[in-house]
């Protein structure tokens, strides 16, 4: 049962189409709120009114198989930047998660204003990450010096076969006219490739071998928690990816669900992760929910109805006073169905993918 303990939606299910034109208004403001299946508006850090320190862009892929996936982060958070690798190992169930962070970037990182080509870069140090987009393509390449026991860790990626439709969102927040978030999400790019970590070396296939780009623009509140969920892969000889999320912002307008099969999309309404919750009190979220127990994942139509079976927690807590972060991303299995936009049932089995529950102070 949705319930606003488990974090649910509950504003009215309308969806507004966004339209051709530009991001913002003359004022800086979110000129329309809702989403679309292309990013149609055009961002422009120039044209926002907020303070530069309170601009965040950011880039994430994810990358796996049935063996590992890895994640690369790239962002600038206005006063923070930051850059990230995880490797996660599904068949010991353990993850490395290693980050550098510098000062005031502030836009220094000069992050593409569209998601379809330009490069993002990031060198200090401690790693070196690069993601290349042109062409239909897009090359991913990473290095962390210091991964694990000394070791380095080297990533090349090649993502292709991008699908026809993605997951676009504009959404604003009810009490800052000024703040926004722009958010494309690409599920389900075919991957090729592989990384070396000290004497481990693993490919990544195509066919069996998929990733996921996560491209947000914006300017926040600082206070906010916020729910996502991805999966990707084969299922019944098809390609089949989902996007789900909420919390983040007022979605009034419309939410971040869809599903995709063979790349098109199937709209949702307002979902539920329906995670086990431990102590509804807590402020800290691996307090608050029991998220390794199965988390059972509906929505308000009665469309959608998964079990995600939980295997691994990518926990990360920052407490730097004013910028706290308190991030899970758990790994694991999706189980149930879906009922496309047809009205077909669709099935899903052992389906690989994450979910997550993030509370950032900054």
């Amino acid at each position: 049962m949705a319930s606003n303990t488990h974090g649910a939606e509950t504003a009215a299910n309308s969806q507004a189409h966004l339209q051709p034109g530009p991001l913002l208004n003359e004022l800086g403001e979110l000129a329309c709120a809702g989403y679309a299946t292309q990013p149609v508006l055009a961002y422009e850090r120039a044209a926002i009114a907020a303070p530069s320190w309170r601009i965040k862009e950011w880039d994430y892929y994810l990358v796996g198989d049935d063996e590992f996936a890895v994640a690369f982060t790239v962002s600038d958070l206005g006063y923070l930047s930051l850059a990230s690798v995880s490797l996660m190992d599904f068949t010991r169930g353990t993850f490395i998660t290693k980050s550098t962070m510098g000062a005031f970037p502030m836009g220094r990182l000069r992050l593409p204003e569209k998601s379809s080509f330009g490069v993002t870069q990031f060198a200090d140090k401690k790693a070196q990450i690069s993601f290349e987009v042109a062409g239909g393509m897009r090359l991913l390449s990473a290095t962390f010096e210091d991964f694990a026991d000394g070791q380095p860790m080297q990533v090349e990626v090649v993502l292709s076969n991008e699908p026809r439709d993605s997951m676009v969102i504009a959404t604003p927040w009810a009490d800052d006219s000024r703040a926004f978030y722009y958010n494309q999400k690409i599920v389900g790019m075919d991957a090729i490739g592989g990384f070396t970590l000290g004497g481990l070396r693993h490919d990544f296939h195509e066919g069996t071998s998929f990733g996921l780009l996560d491209w947000g623009r914006g300017v926040w509140t600082y206070d906010n928690i916020w729910f996502w969920g991805i999966a990707q892969g084969m299922q019944q000889g098809r390609r089949f990816a989902m996007n789900l999320g909420y919390g983040f912002g007022d979605t009034s307008a419309a939410s971040e669900n869809m599903v995709f099969v063979d790349g098109v999309a199937h709209k949702l309404g307002r979902v539920d992760f329906g995670i086990p919750v431990a102590n509804p009190s807590a402020d800290r979220m691996g307090e608050r929910f029991d998220l390794m127990r199965p988390w059972h994942v509906t929505d308000d139509e009665g469309r959608l109805d998964l079990v995600f079976t939980p295997q691994i927690d990518r926990c990360d807590m920052t407490d730097l006073k004013l910028i706290v972060t308190d991030q899970h991303q758990v790994f694991g299995i999706f189980d149930g169905h879906v009922v496309l936009d047809d009205g077909t049932r669709f099935e899903v089995s052992g389906l690989r993918g994450a979910a997550e529950v993030v509370h950032n102070r900054y």
